[in-house]
């Protein structure tokens, strides 16, 4: 009869973890990434991937409707929360350079199951964000022509019908950047540090030249008859949550890092740095924007070129609106830079074909991949006013935020204990096991016989350790495993409650508040745990270190889950749909041709032998 064990080690597939393997040579065939990035150039990605035009429209809308003059507190606020998952980011990142970013570290961490939806959404959100992105470009550009009717034919947009109005500027653009991208990693980020360059120059010349205005005429914008938070504290913070999504982005400079020279040292920096200059670059425009004109008059659609114009400086509209162009090429580069090498990732374990794993021999980039993704997002940019789909991009962001938070919990309270070898080393790792007498083992002290947790085979005990200290040890797991999910458990509830307004408020406060006693019993308990000794073996070591564990990762648990659900439900309908996709996707190919199928799981205290036991055979 089926039992629910049975039906439990039928979905093991789904937690199946693969190990790091960014430290060792790879053993599945595929050619790893040139290391070619210094830490300018990851700067240059980072900044260049958040930075967008959307700063340029954001400080106007935000202004009138949320937060006022306070607009500066709303942009650090919201940096300081990106700056949560950019902890978490830095310390995966160093940790374990491989190609894939938050599907990689997901995969590592947490398993198959969740690391296939981040991946997944990961796609759609860079597909979406270049194809979005590129749509902008030309109306930007018809400033410089006198307006759309401007717009000579490759530049201007054409209507076919009521629903159908083509873009070929920004279809061309697209290629051309999909073009620059198949050069190589050092060129590509040549022109991406050219472009963000230009615009941060541009931003620069708005508050210098905003500051010089404003001292002139007495910072108007601040003599408001309400004050300097005419919405209160909730108005700075629903602000926050507006301007938070000028942050994302990056984690662009994560998935260049099997491309990184010195990934320990400059990886942390590269993404540290990036979303600092972006944050000052973020508070100073919005200091000086909403000095100049009071909040109330901005104009939503373009608050910085009409708050100079309202001081005789209409000209700066041209500089405006080249800066706007330069971010929309800058962010064009940086959307469709990370999908290639997240799709080669998912190929090299097998969850997608092998078509996409190939690295050029010539420009050392996965160029089919790249090409792929360029024709699929100048397609969308060509026939789709994909502005509607926008919020879709914010879906895989956050959702990558939110599980790598996760995994640094799991990292360092659970990490994994085994990890998978495939079937060429079954020889070497007889050969190890049998040094240790493991028949005898078994035989003498069958309870003693540890299983791994996937379905791909028995964990092989190779060390004879204290029973005492290994029961208090698996113990001390299952009490932070449990803890870690109590916290995601505690913040699903909290923040669906705070998000949806459909019941009772009285209902509503009662699971919320229950909600917030489970999230609080499974952080106090966290912080008391002691942190698994494995957590030092675990990928490279000697690189970024994340603070405040456990309060941080939780913290950004938290605030990015209540984005999530903030999305609208148009948004996950839409969302949902790529999602059963993929669930088929998985089921019908993925699942099949995982690498993982055949693996075995051995613990990580004698992997070290077996790699070595393996190569003495491999020469002889």
């Amino acid at each position: 009869m089926f039992s629910a064990g049975e039906g439990v080690k039928r979905w093991r597939f789904l937690t199946r973890r693969k190990q790091v393997d960014s430290h060792r040579p790879r053993v599945d065939g595929h050619t790893r990434l040139p290391q070619a990035l210094s830490v300018y150039q990851l700067i240059a990605i980072g900044v260049g991937s958040t930075v967008g035009a959307g700063v340029y429209v954001l400080v106007g809308t935000v202004a009138r409707e949320h937060s006022g003059p306070a607009l500066t507190i709303s942009f650090l606020i919201a940096g300081l929360a990106a700056a949560l998952s950019a902890f978490c980011y830095a310390e995966l990142a160093s940790r374990c350079p491989s190609a894939g970013s938050a599907y990689h570290y997901s995969y590592i961490c947490v398993g198959e199951g969740v690391a296939w939806v981040i991946g997944w959404a990961l796609i759609l959100e860079y597909t979406i964000g270049g194809a979005a992105v590129a749509r902008g470009i030309s109306p930007n550009l018809a400033v410089f022509f006198g307006g759309e009717d401007g717009l000579p034919f490759p530049l201007g947009r054409v209507t076919i019908s009521e629903n159908i109005v083509v873009d070929p500027c920004a279809a061309l653009l697209v290629l051309l950047v999909t073009g620059f991208l198949c050069l190589g990693i050092k060129e590509s980020s040549f022109a991406q540090a050219v472009v963000t360059i230009l615009n941060v120059c541009v931003m620069i010349f708005v508050i210098i030249a905003g500051g010089y205005l404003g001292f002139k005429t007495g910072w108007v914008g601040y003599s408001v008859p309400k004050g300097y938070f005419p919405y209160g504290v909730n108005g700075v913070l629903s602000g926050s949550a507006t301007v938070f999504f000028a942050y994302i982005g990056f984690d662009s400079v994560a998935s260049t890092a099997e491309e990184v020279r010195n990934p320990q040292r400059d990886l942390p920096w590269g993404i540290g740095v990036a979303l600092s200059i972006c944050c000052i670059l973020y508070m100073m425009v919005s200091t000086v924007i909403v000095g100049l004109v009071p909040y109330y008059e901005m104009n939503p659609d373009t608050p910085i070129s009409s708050a100079f114009a309202s001081h005789g400086m209409a000209w700066a509209m041209y500089i405006i609106t080249a800066g706007a162009a330069l971010a929309l090429c800058a962010t064009l580069l940086g959307s469709i830079l990370p999908q290639p090498r997240i799709l080669m990732a998912m190929a090299r374990d097998g969850l997608l074909p092998s078509f996409f794993s190939d690295v050029n021999s010539r420009t050392q980039v996965p160029v089919k991949g790249t090409v792929i993704t360029g024709i699929c997002a100048a397609t969308l940019s060509f026939f789709m006013d994909v502005s509607e789909l926008a919020g879709m991009v914010s879906v895989g962001t956050l959702l990558a935020f939110t599980v790598v938070a996760i995994s640094i919990l799991i990292l360092r309270y659970v990490p994994p204990n085994e990890v998978p070898l495939p079937s060429s080393f079954h020889e070497s790792i007889h050969s190890v096991s049998s040094r240790y007498n493991l028949q005898e083992k078994i035989e003498e002290s069958p309870q003693d016989e540890t299983y791994s947790v996937q379905d791909a085979g028995p964990n092989i005990p190779l060390v004879n350790e204290d029973s005492f200290a290994l029961l208090e040890d698996q113990n001390r797991r299952k009490m932070a495993a449990l803890s870690i999910l109590s916290i995601c458990v505690g913040v699903l509830v909290v923040t669906s409650m705070a998000s949806f307004a459909i019941f009772p408020i009285f209902i509503r406060f009662t699971i919320c508040g229950m909600g917030g006693v489970v999230l609080l019993y499974g952080l106090v308990s966290l912080s008391w745990i002691k942190q698994d000794d494995g957590r030092h073996d675990f990928g490279h070591s000697g690189g970024f270190i994340c603070p405040w564990v456990p309060f941080l990762p939780t913290s950004c648990i938290l605030i990015n889950t209540y984005l999530l659900l903030n999305l609208g439900p148009s948004t996950w309908f839409k969302v949902s749909i790529w999602l059963v996709v993929g669930v088929f996707v998985y089921i019908f190919y993925s699942r099949k041709h995982s690498s993982l199928n055949d693996a075995v799981y051995v613990p990580n205290a004698h992997l070290d032998e077996i790699y070595r036991e393996n190569q003495i055979l491999d020469q002889s």
